[in-house]
């Protein structure tokens, strides 16, 4: 894993990543943290997220996605399913969907640059240790950068 400090939005804008990744939940909210952001921002990302199934259980480990064309440059942006619900008491990111999630980008985006926050660890409360073993992991032989988010 490396690792890179700064906006992963404005990294993905600047042509640096072919994918960029980022945790959902099944609900089809995309309110907050990240995925706000990018809802904002990718408006195409939000109408894919859309087209899944509201609350759907099944989604977990899966991912959504959108290709976007802007300021020259052309990435995908994955929403993956790695949590069923937005709020609650506990760690609300799921292990399980995680390794599935990351197991699918690697058979679906290899020999691409892959970017992503700390997926699971933020506002789903996860353990960043462990999420990034399973990232590390799943993604082994592949060129995947955290952003470690700081505001320039």
């Amino acid at each position: 894993m490396n690792i890179l400090k700064g906006d992963l939005i404005q990294f993905a804008l600047a042509g640096r990543f072919d994918v960029i990744i980022h945790g959902c939940n099944c609900f089809c909210s995309m309110g907050a943290g990240i995925a706000k952001l990018i809802r904002d921002d990718f408006p195409a990302a939000y109408q894919a997220d859309l087209k899944t199934g509201m609350g759907d259980k099944e989604k977990l480990g899966t991912y959504s996605h959108a290709r976007i064309e802007k300021n020259g440059n052309i990435f995908t942006v994955v929403n993956g399913y790695t949590q069923y619900d937005f709020s609650g008491h506990g760690t609300l990111v799921d292990y399980k969907a995680i390794q599935k999630l990351f197991s699918r980008i690697k058979n679906n985006f290899t020999n691409q640059k892959i970017g992503y926050p700390k997926i699971g660890a933020g506002l789903a409360k996860g353990d960043w240790e462990v999420i990034s073993n399973i990232i590390n992991k799943e993604l082994q032989g592949e060129d995947h950068t955290l952003v470690d988010y700081v505001e320039f």
